[in-house]
């Protein structure tokens, strides 16, 4: 088939590259998002999936919004087969979805119709599941609700962060995506819909959301570190200012430390915090404005005092 592939960031480039590579298809053209600003010097950078289509020497459409009819028109032209669809961030207008013959499938990093929305695999771990997987579906004007035509599996590791989880996703996801894309072409794929029942909601996690809070149990403070690694990032309060937590562990063997929720306490290889249970070990921090740091080298510069706590507390 003639595929138009939309896509943006880095987690995207893994399906890009296997529809690439298959002897089956060809990938004539790519949709993402505007460049946009990064780095200290604010410069506008091309997204992950546009800068690997540019190597491979493929179009590449860059609309500030899908429905912009210039895009439409362009589309129209080049009248795609199927638009398979990874993590491109924005919602696709009717008019989009009616020009492929076959449609525009999405990959979805959850097992449908569970987490739908944004961040699925940061609400996995968040949620504690302890299986996970990736769906493909077939778009439609609702949120992730369209028939699904196939799913595979993944185990949540008890220490993934969602970078970690996102990334092995990405690479067995683009697998599927090449499978539902030959299936699709020969007729042997047909999608089925999605259950009415165990549908949830996974909306993008804002910063506010990634708020630690002392008081709840180490298993939940846990999960909150390692669900919204890299991003947002998990943070607190010190000193009055922000610190974020990149990651820690469990520390159930260290309760006879008796510390308060938020409560620290540091030995020169070990920074432990007291939450709603037992406490938890800090592995990596990152102080406003600095790079990060082993937790151990962030307290000694600091120089933490006894009874010092992490939160809103002065």
């Amino acid at each position: 088939m003639r595929l138009v592939f939309a896509g943006t960031p880095e987690v995207a480039v893994p399906a890009l590259d296997a529809l690439i590579a298959s002897d089956r298809h060809e990938v004539v053209a790519v949709v993402t998002r505007p460049d946009a600003p990064a780095g200290r010097g604010r410069k506008l950078v091309a997204s992950p999936v546009a800068e690997r289509a540019e190597e491979a020497g493929i179009e590449v459409l860059k609309p500030a919004k899908p429905r912009d009819e210039d895009f439409l028109a362009r589309l129209r032209e080049i009248a795609p087969d199927c638009c398979p669809v990874v993590a491109y961030g924005a919602l696709l207008p009717k008019a989009a979805l009616d020009i492929p013959a076959k449609g525009w499938v999405n990959l979805h990093f959850s097992l449908l119709p569970a987490w739908r929305g944004a961040a699925p695999v940061q609400h996995a771990v968040l949620a504690g599941d302890e299986v996970t997987g990736a769906s493909t579906f077939q778009i439609e004007t609702g949120l992730d609700s369209g028939p699904v035509f196939g799913v595979l599996t993944e185990e949540v590791r008890p220490t993934d962060t969602s970078g970690d989880l996102l990334t092995r996703l990405a690479f067995a996801g683009s697998g599927l995506l090449v499978a539902t894309m030959d299936g699709i072409e020969d007729g042997t794929l047909q999608a089925v819909p999605q259950p009415s029942e165990g549908v949830t909601l996974a909306p993008k996690i804002e910063v506010e959301d990634a708020k630690v809070d002392w008081a709840a149990p180490a298993l939940r403070v846990d999960r909150v570190i390692r669900g919204c690694a890299p991003a947002p990032g998990a943070w607190t309060v010190f000193r009055g200012e922000r610190l974020k937590l990149m990651s820690a562990v469990s520390a159930a063997d260290h309760a006879e430390l008796g510390l308060e929720p938020g409560e620290l306490a540091v030995t020169k290889k070990a920074v432990h915090v007291g939450t709603g249970s037992h406490p938890v070990e800090l592995i990596w921090v990152q102080p406003q404005g600095k790079k990060p740091m082993k937790a151990a080298d962030w307290a000694r510069g600091v120089r933490i005092e006894g009874g010092e706590r992490l939160g809103d507390r002065p």
